[in-house]
């Protein structure tokens, strides 16, 4: 039988069982390859997506560590607010990251859930991880310029750090979600100027008092030996104990003279009353949005 013929034969489905014993086994490699090749691609992908949460609702509370009432109130406040506008916000509580940085976790559970709106990426994802004591906002692409790095930065800092650190996650993750909502409806203000009054240290008025006293005291005691030391040595003698220096007439030797000692005006200052201001870089996350830890 020609040789085409007996290929022929071997690829018809009849006549499988006459072909040879190396051309069975060479079709049975190339038939495991592309399975191997197949689970090669798409058994990671499968692991990676069994380990992410299902969306279950705008509030998902894996780690249990938000209560009913906070939940349910939580619930209703997003979808009003989805429903207002077109943002959509979900909060995500898990036990643990298993070792797994929070940035790339984040980042991957935001788009396994496809938050927002296809076209305008008006996603925004509040995560929490209590055992390993981290929290992220990831922003969607396309509200970075609203809820900006410096805005999510606050937000950690000043509403849920605090709380966490106090056991309250419900109150935290209920402040940190009205902040949220507050700048994405355009009034970022109220935000910023408490984080700039958080940013400044509370004024010690006994060490203030203090400081006032003793610039006073230093002021006296040594102005009064530079009145006695200072013009006999730099200054023009006039007679007996007076000299003149620095456009002042000095008599070091009496209690009281013409001229006196003057300080040149001025007073005391603490140099710390300009405070700088607030200001914040919001830090490298990987993506748009914060982390923060407690």
């Amino acid at each position: 039988m020609p040789a085409e013929r007996r290929q022929r034969d071997c690829q018809s489905p009849p006549s499988r069982g006459r072909c040879p014993a190396g051309q069975r086994g060479t079709r049975r490699n190339a038939n495991l390859g592309v399975l191997l090749a197949f689970l090669a691609v798409f058994l990671p992908l499968t692991a990676f997506a069994a380990d992410l949460p299902a969306l279950t609702g705008r509030v998902v509370d894996n780690a249990g560590i938000i209560d009913a009432g906070t939940k349910a109130a939580l619930t209703q406040k997003l979808a009003d607010f989805e429903t207002k506008g077109s943002d959509q916000i979900v909060v995500a509580t898990i036990p643990s990251l298993d070792g797994e940085e929070i940035e790339p976790y984040a980042n991957r559970l935001f788009r396994f859930w496809k938050l927002g709106q296809a076209k305008e990426n008006n996603g925004v994802l509040l995560l929490v991880a209590p055992n390993d004591r981290k929290m992220r906002i990831e922003v969607g692409y396309g509200l970075e310029g609203t809820l900006t790095d410096l805005h999510t930065k606050l937000i950690i800092e000043n509403d849920m750090v605090p709380a966490f650190r106090a056991g309250d996650f419900s109150g935290g993750i209920s402040k940190a979600v009205d902040d949220m909502v507050m700048v994405l409806e355009g009034n970022p203000e109220e935000l910023e100027a408490r984080g700039e009054r958080n940013q400044k240290p509370p004024i010690n008025t006994d060490n203030l008092f203090f400081g006032v006293f003793i610039s006073i005291w230093a002021i006296i005691f040594f102005g009064s030996m530079a009145a006695s030391i200072l013009p006999p040595i730099f200054g023009q003698k006039l007679g007996p104990g007076r000299y003149r220096w620095l456009g002042m007439t000095f008599e070091p030797g009496r209690r009281s003279s013409s001229g006196g000692w003057s300080s040149g005006g001025g007073g005391w200052s603490s140099g710390s009353s300009g405070g700088g201001g607030f200001s914040g870089d919001g830090g490298s996350s990987g993506g748009g949005g914060s982390s923060g830890s407690w």
